[in-house]
């Protein structure tokens, strides 16, 4: 979905995750998403996502994120891969993540497909 935001062009995009289905983990998850670390918030920032929404139900994830023109998902993984504090923040997150059962082995956020849009 594509959409012009203060005179550009803007893109956004849908993710989705699962978590352990442990009470304790998904509480654990939350909360470290209520302080998330300074240093992974300029490394989004940097990598051209200008907003990011996580929803969780039961232990689904779901994440939006609006991203700047010249992002793409390649540079930010080579970015993070380069980056100690974010590698630290992806093994701890990983703690509490797990695959959705569809996804290729190396993947926990899945882009999702838009299946369906309302609008007036």
């Amino acid at each position: 979905m594509s959409f012009f935001v203060n005179d550009f062009y803007m893109k956004q995009y849908c993710l989705a995750c699962d978590l352990k289905d442990d009470e304790r983990h998904i509480k654990a998850y939350d909360d470290y998403h209520k302080n998330v670390w300074p240093e992974i918030k300029d490394s989004l920032q940097k990598a051209g996502i200008l907003l990011m929404e996580i929803y969780r139900t039961g232990n689904r994830l779901f994440m939006i994120i609006q991203v700047s023109p010249d992002f793409s998902f390649e540079k930010k993984e080579a970015m993070d891969l380069a980056n100690p504090t974010v590698q630290e923040w992806e093994n701890l997150m990983s703690e509490f993540q797990k695959q959705i059962p569809w996804a290729p082995s190396h993947v926990k956020w899945v882009l999702m497909n838009r299946i369906f849009k309302f609008e007036t």
